[in-house]
């Protein structure tokens, strides 16, 4: 067996490793066992989608949560579908569970082939690692029902075949990040821009205009949402009136508001520290000339600044990727894995806390199995 397989086997079962142990303690009842992982946001919401697709009436007949039936459209459909087909097989909450694990495992393998085929990373083995223990909400989110896990690997694999020249699977993979995130549109501007960034000619104009042609699936999938809103709600724009939802706000930095939901307390001195971890990301893949990964990671990380919301550390997962990448140099270095070891158990310590607290009042199963 070559050494790139070991690793791929490695990998793979490091990943399920490391949600099983996240959920070792509620497996064996504690914090409300493993009903309190099923009720972790937004796992219920999206089980009602899988079930309703988006139909009102079923929705307010059905369902016990206190939410309105006009506020599921803020969750695609690309998860559900993928939960839908699990659910066949297995109960709803598990099919939840299972697809986010599953699509765990292969974030975990495309970064690692990416990686290594770009020679991205002294290590690409090494970095595909910590990409499974940081950042702590990531080892939260892949614990749990979460549509991350699904539109991160869908960006990494649109990456993959976007630097491979293979631009109709980079348009089909971006338009499955597309479906299941509303960010997935990022990739298309983040594409844009990089191919047409140092137009010489008409001529040359036309080559990039026949690379950009595939891509175009991606704001196509998006239309397509729009009109599956049009046929199940009624509504074209029903992603945009599901109610105190949408958080991209004008100006910059308004997660620093007291005027807006959404925010919690004042203690938010950690989002300083994203946003700056954020920029020094993009900076530094710019530095190593690495223009397609930072055109993404610095249009992405700009609208993180539009993002009014406490939990900033969900809306800028899909910067984590890239971030590794960027720092991959020190995060190579002895005195990193010094430290990460020390805080390993601070990582899975927050995961559980977090996972225990942050539950859906579910008052009835019965119609999410």
């Amino acid at each position: 067996m070559t050494k790139v397989k070991k690793e791929i086997i490695s990998l793979a079962l490091a990943s399920i490793l490391a949600t099983f142990i996240v959920w070792l303690p509620f497996i064996f009842g504690s914090n409300g066992g493993m009903l309190t992982v099923f009720k972790n946001y937004d796992g219920p919401n999206y089980l009602v989608v899988t079930k309703s697709w988006y139909d009102k009436t079923f929705i307010s007949s059905r369902f016990s949560l206190p939410l309105p039936a006009e506020y599921y459209p803020a969750h695609l459909p690309g998860y559900p579908f993928i939960i839908s087909i699990l659910d066949i097989f297995l109960p709803g909450p598990w099919a939840m569970l299972v697809s986010t694990l599953i699509f765990s495992v292969f974030c975990s393998l495309v970064f690692y082939l990416f990686l290594l085929k770009f020679k991205l990373s002294e290590n690409p083995f090494w970095l595909s690692l910590i990409f499974l223990a940081l950042p702590a909400r990531w080892a939260a989110v892949k614990a749990v029902g979460s549509p991350e896990p699904l539109f991160i690997f869908a960006i990494l694999a649109s990456f993959y075949f976007f630097k491979s020249e293979k631009y109709w699977l980079a348009g089909i993979f971006g338009a499955l990040a597309q479906v299941t995130k509303s960010p997935g549109i990022l990739l298309f501007a983040g594409y844009s821009i990089y191919l047409f960034k140092d137009i010489k000619s008409v001529g040359d104009f036309g080559e990039k205009f026949k690379k950009i042609v595939p891509l175009l699936l991606i704001p196509l999938s998006a239309l397509a949402v729009f009109l599956f809103y049009q046929i199940r709600t009624g509504d074209f724009l029903a992603y945009f009136h599901s109610g105190d939802n949408f958080h991209l706000v004008f100006s910059p930095y308004q997660s620093f508001s007291q005027n807006r939901s959404w925010l919690g307390d004042f203690w938010r001195e950690d989002m300083v520290w994203q946003y700056l971890l954020g920029a020094l990301a993009v900076i530094f893949l710019f530095k190593q000339k690495f223009y397609d990964l930072a055109g993404f990671a610095g249009i992405f990380f700009a609208a993180t600044l539009f993002v009014a919301h406490r939990d900033l550390a969900r809306y800028s997962l899909p910067l984590i990727p890239f971030s590794l990448i960027a720092f991959d140099k020190f995060l190579q270095k002895r005195e990193f894995k010094i430290a990460l070891l020390i805080i390993l158990p601070a990582i899975y310590l927050y995961a559980i806390n977090f996972i225990s607290h942050n539950t859906a009042p579910v008052a009835d199963w019965s119609p999410y199995l």
